[in-house]
């Protein structure tokens, strides 16, 4: 199995940028995609972008499609959100998940990172 644990997130004024860590452990051999994920108070869990291991293909949410840029580091095991120009909407726990090859669904997910974003 694969475990996962984020780090980076804060509280930051609207406009500024922040950048998420995920870092996998276990069997990151068999990973097929890495996703990332947020949930505000009273809403739904939302896609916002993912990043496939191998061949480093990636997909966004329209809502943050040219602000947000997902990325990997394969040495590292580690994952991350590049998030630039943050609004009041971003406000939302961050939570990374993977992806195995059997599957092909977030079947591991991380215990999620607070981003606070004021105006």
């Amino acid at each position: 199995q694969v475990q996962l644990v984020e780090s980076g997130g804060g509280l930051v004024q609207a406009g500024a940028s922040l950048r998420l860590s995920c870092t996998a452990s276990g069997r990151t051999f068999s990973t097929y995609r890495m996703g990332w994920f947020r949930q505000a108070p009273g809403k739904e869990r939302e896609f916002v972008a993912s990043i496939t291991w191998r061949s480093e293909a990636t997909y966004y949410a329209d809502s943050v499609k040219g602000r947000f840029t997902v990325s990997k580091d394969n040495a590292k095991n580690t994952v991350y959100l590049q998030m630039n120009s943050l609004k009041p909407e971003d406000t939302a726990v961050y939570s990374c998940a993977a992806s195995p090859v059997a599957t092909r669904a977030y079947d591991y997910w991380g215990q999620g990172t607070q981003v606070t974003v004021s105006s």
